[in-house]
């Protein structure tokens, strides 16, 4: 049974050093106890101390406060709300970031570095194992029943998302609410977690994030020296403030809470604009779409795999189009070294682990984040169900004569998976992700280019960009980009166009490299495509370019 402390309290402050499980919080002279820290000193002493040691009568049992919290204003200026255009945030995407995020989302699999009894590091080798990243978490307060999880990583996303609004994050701060944070993370309509229940969970949440240390030793990389970052905070909280409302009995209740960060020491290496400018520092950016964030706190418990998959991606896709990824990489990410090693040793697991990994890659594909699979290494044999039912026809005929050409070759569409599956799984690649329409939305900071990138960089991204390859495809010998346009290729157009030749859906989508599901869900309207894409289409369907633009 949790207390609370009444209107009775003379502020003697002895119930504050004798609770054992540091529930009792003073704030510009109020007491307030955290119901669900406080657990009735048992397993320290035989009966609470705050009601012992009191002379008063001022600790009570906990009662919910009744009735509805009134709206918060906080007492500090709040920074300014991200996500305003509703989809996604610039935020900062560099290599402390990025690694930060595995170390969070990945913490129960990592291999870790332990020194000494309270104490993890997790190490990653730069620059061609010239330098090293090192990042340090004290677990010391950390209480077993709330381990790190995927969801923290969220948290620094959205801080990341803040400091790339400062401009010199490394001696500015932000402040955000927790109503902010419900927001962001889709939690300001859910009814199944309690106010208090939130409020805690982000307590949680960012003090651990603040307990994370960062030393960076960095080699020289083109015009930016080498250089070293002593250790020192991921992220520096300087201030907590809490809210309370008073019940009938003048008891605090906890309502709301306001939270001031900076900023590491890392920002003024990667996350320096001016400094950008001149040649000594890095300034690295990218797009934070919300969904993602949104995902991540709805799916985290009974997909975490898929999660932690989602997180590592999100930077991932940045660096090209072409991933490449293998099987074995996507495991590690998703489940850890230990668990793959152990799969191939035990058949059981192997088979656990491969249903859920094809479980994750569902996630993964209905989220947005559909994967193409290499046809050399990862053929239909070996794919998941789901994805192997996505070349079924929508039109009831040409399903019809899909299932029956299906029957006649043995039924291998709905057939087991061959024998060495696992094996084949071992050497498969997944060529690459496509991404959701809100993973490529431009945000506003990008119009701000820190500096003039040179020619020779500006080929490298335009090779590396997550646009489709032209291929030897038949069509008219113009070139459409030479046509003006005026009429949008929608996808009733290609529907028509495919029709009108004669093309099904599977032989258009090997013409053009793509997956049938991919060509069905352009022609419904689904997915938008690119420029590139539309003059393939065009070459392919022998459209005239004249009449048709994105």
């Amino acid at each position: 049974m949790a207390y609370q402390i009444s209107g009775d309290c003379i502020g003697c402050h002895a119930c504050v050093d004798s609770c054992p499980t540091k529930a009792i919080v003073v704030q510009d002279g109020e007491y307030w106890i955290n119901p669900l820290l406080c657990n009735d000193c048992e397993g320290f002493f035989p009966e609470p101390q705050c009601v012992s040691l009191c002379p008063g009568s001022a600790p009570q049992p906990y009662e919910a406060m009744k009735g509805r919290n009134r709206t918060v204003t906080a007492r500090i200026r709040s920074s300014p709300p991200l996500f305003l255009n509703g989809h996604s945030q610039a935020f900062a995407s560099s290599i402390v970031v990025w690694e930060a995020c595995n170390f969070l989302s990945q913490f129960q699999s990592l291999n870790l570095q332990k020194q000494g009894d309270n104490q993890v590091c997790y190490q990653k080798s730069v620059g061609h194992n010239q330098g090293s990243l090192t990042l340090t978490l004290c677990l010391d307060g950390i209480p077993q029943s709330a381990p790190i999880d995927v969801r923290t990583a969220c948290l620094h996303l959205i801080f990341a998302a803040y400091a790339a609004g400062l401009d010199s994050p490394w001696k500015e701060s932000f402040v955000f609410t927790d109503s902010q944070l419900e927001s962001y993370l889709g939690w300001d309509k859910r009814k199944d977690l309690s106010k208090m229940t939130r409020l805690h969970l982000f307590m949680t949440w960012i003090e651990q994030l603040c307990r994370i240390q960062v030393s960076i030793d960095w080699p020289d990389q083109g015009r930016v020296k080498g250089f070293s970052v002593p250790a020192g905070p991921l992220w520096r909280l300087l201030k907590m403030h809490r809210h309370f409302q008073k019940d009938e009995q003048g008891c605090n209740h906890l309502v709301g809470l306001t939270w001031a960060i900076q900023p590491g020491e890392w920002t003024r290496y990667f996350l320096n604009r001016q400094g950008c400018r001149q040649g000594q520092a890095f300034y690295q950016y990218s797009s934070l779409p919300l969904s993602l964030l949104q995902a991540v706190m709805s799916h985290w418990q009974h997909h975490e795999g898929a999660m932690r998959l989602l997180l590592w991606l999100l930077f991932k896709v940045r660096m090209g189009r072409q991933q490449r990824l293998t099987v074995p990489t996507l495991m590690r990410v998703a489940y850890g070294e230990e668990r793959l090693q152990e799969a191939y040793l035990n058949l059981q697991e192997r088979k656990r682990l491969v249903r859920t990994f094809e479980s994750d890659l569902e996630v993964l594909n209905h989220y947005g984040l559909k994967p193409e699979f290499d046809p050399l290494t990862y053929p239909s044999s070996i794919q998941p169900l789901w994805a192997r039912l996505e070349a079924v026809p929508e039109d009831a005929d040409e399903a019809l004569n899909f299932w029956i050409e299906d029957a006649n070759n043995g039924g291998l569409l709905t057939a087991a998976g061959p024998r060495g599956k696992w094996g084949l799984l071992m050497q498969a690649r997944i060529q690459r992700f496509h991404l959701p329409s809100d993973w490529h939305r431009r945000v506003v900071q990008e119009a701000r280019s820190p500096t003039r990138e040179s020619g020779s960089r500006q080929r490298r991204r335009a090779k590396s960009a997550p646009v489709a390859t032209d291929s030897d495809l038949p069509g008219p010998p113009e070139n459409p980009k030479d046509f003006p346009s005026s009429k949008a290729l929608r996808g009733a157009d290609i529907s028509a166009a495919r029709q009108q030749k004669g093309i099904s859906q599977r032989e258009l989508a090997q013409r053009l490299g793509r997956s049938q599901s991919w060509v069905r869900d352009v022609e419904n309207g689904r997915l938008q495509i690119s420029l590139n894409d539309r003059q393939r289409l065009i070459k392919a369907l022998y459209l005239d370019p004249r009449q048709h633009q994105v």
